[in-house]
């Protein structure tokens, strides 16, 4: 369980993950060995997951985010698995989310351009497995898009 320190910390850390130990203990208000033991307490137990780079993929030239939501031939058990594990290997598909209800899967893809896009289309999307319907959604503008928590 959490208490108020640790939530402070994990403010703190989630706004700057790249805080030094000693800095992170003094904005907490507690000695550098207790914050970092309670940091490594968070890791351990998976409230802290991993602190990663963000690349901001239109900086690297992606200029196109298309939302592909697909519905899967329900009458194969295996379906779901064998869609997804071939989806993760397509490196343009940034996200995989699957869904209850008419939509089962929702794939992000990135491509540099529209043609980019079409030929990850045809030669690698639509070559996925037990697809039964997809639809498109291209990306217009991100209003929100923040993983931190309110804590």
């Amino acid at each position: 369980m959490l208490d108020d320190t640790d939530r402070r910390i994990l403010r703190l850390y989630q706004a700057e993950p790249m805080l030094s130990a000693a800095d992170l203990a003094a904005r907490a208000g507690i000695a550098t060995a207790t914050c970092w033991r309670r940091v490594e307490k968070m890791i351990e137990s998976g409230v802290i997951r991993a602190n990663r780079a963000v690349i901001d993929w239109r900086a690297m030239g992606y200029e196109v985010e298309v939302s592909l939501r697909v519905s899967l031939d329900k009458t194969n058990p295996r379906a779901f698995d064998e869609f997804i594990a071939e989806a993760r290997t397509v490196p343009d598909v940034i996200e995989i989310q699957t869904f209850l209800g008419r939509v089962d899967v929702r794939l992000s893809v990135i491509a540099r351009d529209m043609a980019h896009y079409q030929d990850i289309y045809r030669s690698r999307i639509l070559s996925l497995p037990h697809i039964n319907d997809i639809e498109a959604l291209m990306h217009v503008a991100r209003i929100k898009s923040d993983e931190a928590l309110p804590l």
